[in-house]
């Protein structure tokens, strides 16, 4: 049967057939929520308050930081709600707000690694010309673009998904509203949905992708050229957190939406998904403060502490 009414609210089935494993997540999901507020919120406080931060490689961070806050924001709170208790329902309006948020920052996180990596590749294969060609302006220009192209894919992709007659049972086999559970929903026809999330899969992650390995391959063939154990060393310290950053985000990213038709992969692609929602914006903070020695010192500055010292 087809739900022809007004819009009525959805049961996100999540991993409800494993009550144990949804207390456990519950516990996971929290702790992973905590850490993401704590640092992004650390590294948005860096990145504003410390000059020595003023930088366009971390203006772009706090980006992906305020980003992350954002996206975790939109789906988490729901998420543990359904998890912890039996009530797992969402409102249509609420569903349709996760949806359009969820698509929004996706997208834009998207093109905002791909914006990081030319960063990286001017830094590291046009040094000298660094400054005058990623200046403050451009900067701005490219974080606006960004989050410009985010807003538009979600204006197009989001009012035919939601249009979809969908099936009077209102169950979604998955822990939160996204675009292929939706479609999944629909008990008509879904080919134009289908083929628009394709043409969408290339263009906002194959393509981004694509110019990231291009940029990282011209990294690589510069640093090659030299000879310097310093340079490399270097140039692995500048790329290395950005490159698991890009790894963590697009091997989820890709596992959830250009899976196959199975059910094994869709049982899969939830745990893909949850680590998409909840693990890549817990891992980014600490990937970045880690691995990034300016990030640890600034943190010491900032509890006014020497930071050569606070880092020895």
């Amino acid at each position: 049967m087809v739900n022809h009414s007004s819009p009525v609210g959805f049961i996100l089935l999540g991993f409800s057939e494993h009550p144990r494993l949804e207390k456990i997540l519950f516990v996971v999901v929290l702790c992973s929520y905590l850490l993401t507020l704590l640092g992004n919120t650390l590294i948005l406080l860096l990145s504003t308050l410390d000059p020595r931060l003023h930088s366009p490689m971390y203006f772009f961070l706090s980006n992906l930081s305020f980003l992350d806050l954002c996206f975790t924001t939109t789906c988490v709170p729901q998420m543990l709600v359904n998890l912890w208790g039996p009530t797992k329902t969402i409102s249509f309006l609420g569903c349709s707000v996760q949806l359009f948020i969820f698509m929004v920052l996706g997208t834009t996180e998207c093109i905002l690694l791909t914006v990081m990596a030319f960063d990286r590749y001017v830094a590291v294969c046009q040094p000298l010309h660094y400054v005058t060609i990623i200046h403050p302006r451009l900067c701005w220009q490219l974080a606006a673009v960004a989050w410009a192209i985010g807003l538009a894919q979600s204006i197009v992709q989001i009012p035919p998904t939601l249009k979809l007659p969908f099936c009077a049972h209102r169950q979604i086999d998955d822990f939160l509203c996204e675009v292929p559970s939706l479609i999944r929903l629909s008990c008509g026809d879904t080919t134009f949905n289908e083929i628009q999330l394709a043409v969408a899969g290339v263009i906002f992650l194959l393509v981004p992708l694509s110019l990231i390995l291009v940029s990282y391959g011209a990294i690589a063939r510069a640093v090659l050229r030299t000879n310097s154990v310093k340079g490399h060393r270097k140039a692995f310290g500048t790329c290395s957190s950005h490159l698991i950053v890009v790894t963590l985000f697009y091997s989820s990213v890709i596992a959830v939406y250009l899976q196959p038709k199975n059910p094994y992969a869709q049982e899969r692609g939830k745990f893909f998904g949850l680590f998409y929602a909840v693990g890549t914006p817990t891992l980014n903070p600490i990937v970045y403060t880690l691995r990034n020695k300016e990030v640890k010192r600034a943190f010491w500055r900032l509890l006014g502490k020497d930071g050569d010292s606070g880092e020895s």
